[in-house]
């Protein structure tokens, strides 16, 4: 089983992107399961959500404490919230960062597999809006190949209908863009 946690503020579609990779995971015959963790925050407040994906049923159903990945959606997050916190030892931390690779991992002492995509320049490019939740899914197949890249066309299409071609381009850029550092 891969677990996921993801760290964004509300409205950037952190509880969005987990949702869209669990249908994803599902179309492609495996068990997934999404959810958020937040009480009354308002847009801008910091929230996570986690997402499970297996190849059998998933029966634990409580937040995610030891993630495989962690999925940072605003790199704001990394000066107020311990984002690696019980992250496994071989983990992937998947950063949105303006920053090369070398500089978040130096400014923020990060060890271990760590993937950086810029991936806010991208969203605004693509979708001329800040919101990187698809985005980062591109980052995070790019890091982790949870699913095909291609099994995100359903998900997409469904949840964005007209504007579903954006996300998907906004999505490729990031997989293309994505720098892996061991």
């Amino acid at each position: 089983m891969i677990e996921v946690r993801f760290h964004g503020r509300g409205g950037q579609g952190a509880v969005t992107s987990a949702e869209l990779m669990a249908l994803a995971a599902i179309d492609e015959g495996q068990y997934a399961q999404a959810f958020p963790l937040f009480g009354p925050e308002r847009r801008g407040a910091p929230v996570v959500a986690f997402l499970r994906v297996s190849p059998t049923p998933i029966r634990i159903r409580s937040k995610v404490y030891l993630p495989d990945i962690v999925v940072v959606l605003d790199p704001t997050l990394l000066d107020i919230v311990d984002v690696s916190a019980g992250l496994k030892p071989k983990g992937t931390l998947i950063i949105n960062s303006a920053k090369t690779i070398d500089q978040v991992q130096k400014d923020y002492g990060f060890k271990g597999r760590l993937a950086v995509v810029n991936a806010g320049k991208i969203a605004m490019e693509e979708m001329n809006v800040p919101i990187t939740n698809t985005t980062m899914l591109g980052a995070l197949i790019r890091a982790a190949g949870i699913t095909p890249l291609s099994s995100m066309d359903l998900p997409l299409n469904k949840r964005f209908g007209k504007i579903a071609e954006r996300n998907k381009k906004a999505m490729q850029r990031a997989f293309d863009e994505t720098i892996i550092k061991e």
